[in-house]
């Protein structure tokens, strides 16, 4: 897939919203943000979802548990999830898919609450991410299984619910154990390895490391580099894969 995700709410948004609009092949996306970052609804929508400065919760553990047990906290949720939504409509571009900030679509209320209300809204396909592990440790043995273990059983209960609503996700999506380190060296490699059926390789590229909101330790200019590597562009070639997004996949 050659696509990206915008997030509404973020500083930089019209600028990326006008680079989307200049390149038309682009599969855009909207990445759902309910936690670290900037809320679109009426703070006195949303009064349990931010802290004292008006940013979302970063406390993940205590806001799950009371997003499960607190219909008040879901009804804000909602708000804030259908302001992302109407933000992105107002953009003017296709919606080719949805996923979510720090993949908080897993929690099943708030994958409950993106589906209805993105049905409103035209949504055809979300990510789920089913990461093939022995595809991740056969390239990099060393690497170690910690997300993953916890997202697994999550990711495989919302595959099996996004595809009973007739929507889109991928068989397999990579960037979840080398999450801000999908470097030249293991993209190429996944490149070669990949199974079959619709794949999802997502990256974090930027120029530069460190900005604002920027997650410790990530390597995002590696991860630039590595979209423009000319051996990971022959090794996507070489895959025999068809570029595109997931609208793509919609489509055929």
């Amino acid at each position: 897939m050659t696509a990206a995700s915008l997030m509404v709410g973020a500083p930089a948004a019209a600028d990326a919203i006008a680079r989307a609009r200049a390149l038309p092949d682009l599969r855009v996306g909207l990445h759902v943000v309910l936690v670290d970052g900037d809320p679109l609804a009426e703070r006195g929508q949303i009064a349990d979802l931010v802290d004292a400065d008006g940013r979302f919760r970063s406390d993940l553990a205590r806001y799950g548990m009371q997003i499960a047990f607190d219909a008040s906290l879901r009804r804000q949720l909602e708000a804030e999830i259908t302001a992302q939504f109407e933000a992105y409509r107002a953009t003017g571009l296709p919606l080719d898919h949805v996923d979510g900030h720090r993949h908080l679509q897993l929690h099943p209320n708030i994958a409950g609450a993106i589906m209805r209300i993105g049905k409103r809204y035209g949504m055809r396909a979300l990510r789920v991410p089913v990461e093939p592990w022995r595809v991740v440790a056969g390239i990099d043995p060393g690497t170690r299984r910690v997300v993953g273990r916890v997202v697994a059983p999550f990711a495989a209960w919302l595959r099996r619910r996004v595809r009973a609503a007739g929507l889109t996700t991928a068989d397999a999506v990579f960037g979840l154990a080398w999450s801000g380190a999908m470097t030249r060296t293991r993209v190429a490699a996944l490149l070669e390895h990949l199974p079959p059926g619709l794949i999802e390789i997502y990256l974090h590229p930027a120029m530069i490391d460190a900005f604002a909101g920027a997650a410790p330790g990530y390597r995002y200019a590696e991860e630039f580099a590595a979209l423009c590597d000319p051996a990971c562009i022959a090794a996507a070639r070489r895959s025999g894969y068809a570029l595109g997004g997931y609208g793509d996949a919609v489509a055929t």
